[in-house]
């Protein structure tokens, strides 16, 4: 980067210069650190991101979910990063795919170019793709009555907010998707009393279930 910094003109170099001085991206929190990656996730998010920036097709050792690995020749499209996990965006075949970085055993380029469209909006892609894998999945839908204040908690912890409209005495009532029951209840226990189950009854029940055994156990 200070490579890249020095060779800019001037003008640009001043606002670069400034950008860095006002934002910073830190795995360190007010806590702790982030554990650190292992050295194999690194060599294999290189290995990836050269693929992706010479465009060549790629063969990987990945594993899906409850499966062993298997050699894939895909076309790579991008490389993302979310929630702490990157993945990278391909096609396999014509079809789309999306690969967890941390699943990929081993990464080999091929000379081949990969299929790869000119013009890319990779944050355009990325929502489509987020967007079919969460109606995908069975998961939980509730309706929640939350406050607006903890709003951005909510959102950041459950998968998506399906609708929003206003409530009532000025709560939020919004259709939230979660991947299954117990993540819905981790969820909203998390913010306790600023928000309300509407609905599904079973885990409106849960949650009361939960709140009597606590009230049980406090007396």
């Amino acid at each position: 980067m200070r490579k890249v910094v020095a060779g800019l003109p001037r003008q640009q170099r001043t606002t670069a210069t400034r950008a860095a001085e006002r934002v910073l991206v830190s795995p360190v929190g007010l806590i702790g650190p982030q554990p650190p990656p292992r050295q194999e996730e690194c060599d294999r998010l290189a290995a990836m991101r050269r693929v992706v920036f010479a465009g060549r097709k790629a063969r990987i050792h990945y594993a899906a979910s409850g499966e062993e690995p298997r050699w894939r020749t895909v076309d790579p499209i991008g490389l993302v990063r979310a929630r702490g996990e990157w993945y990278l965006l391909a096609t396999r075949d014509g079809a789309d795919r999306t690969y967890r970085i941390s699943r990929v055993h081993a990464v080999e380029e091929l000379t081949e170019p990969a299929d790869r469209p000119a013009d890319v909006d990779l944050e355009r892609v990325w929502q489509e793709r987020r967007a079919r894998f969460l109606a995908s999945r069975p998961g939980t839908v509730a309706t929640l009555l939350v406050r607006p204040e903890r709003r951005p908690a909510l959102v950041r912890a459950a998968l998506a907010v399906l609708a929003e409209r206003g409530g009532t005495d000025g709560w939020l009532r919004v259709d939230v998707a979660f991947a299954e029951q117990t993540h819905a209840l981790t969820v909203i226990w998390s913010l306790g009393p600023d928000v309300e189950v509407v609905g599904p009854p079973d885990l409106r029940e849960a949650v009361a279930e939960r709140v009597r055994a606590l009230a049980a156990r406090y007396g």
